[in-house]
């Protein structure tokens, strides 16, 4: 009876392409939303970080990179393990400049205070590992 339904459940919910397809989805849907905040309020936060640390402003364009192009080529099936390669090494990125003194903290409700970022971060790779899947504009190009 157990193994029967057990066996009847892992039927009904076989279907990887459709699992990534969801992950690039989340990945990419909710990437994006924080680079259009970026894309319509200015990378002036961004590029005020970059100089406060050395670095030339304009460099805090390549966020758009990440945040923008990436997360829709993800959502799309197209170029997907490099366009997530490069998601997650803007993680990197995001974590040196905005989370590493953060890294053994927690929030205001009890988080781990970079989780976000290692939401992103390990998501990205997984998508990365595992490719866009069948469901995608280009699944020649996974």
């Amino acid at each position: 009876m157990v193994k029967s339904l057990l066996n009847s459940v892992n039927n009904m919910f076989s279907h990887e392409d459709f699992g990534r397809l969801l992950l690039r989805f989340m990945v990419g849907g909710l990437m994006l939303f924080h680079g259009l905040h970026k894309l319509i309020g200015g990378i002036d936060g961004i590029a005020g970080m970059l100089v406060a640390k050395g670095f030339p402003g304009f460099i805090a364009y390549g966020v758009l990179i990440g945040e923008v192009l990436c997360p829709i080529l993800i959502i799309l099936g197209i170029f997907t393990r490099p366009a997530a390669l490069v998601l997650a090494f803007t993680m990197v990125v995001a974590w040196l400049m905005a989370g590493i003194g953060k890294t053994g903290s927690l929030d205001a409700t009890g988080a781990w205070a970079i989780e976000s970022i290692v939401y992103y971060f390990i998501a990205a790779l997984v998508v990365a590992f595992i490719g866009a899947g069948r469901y995608s504009v280009a699944p020649a190009w996974k």
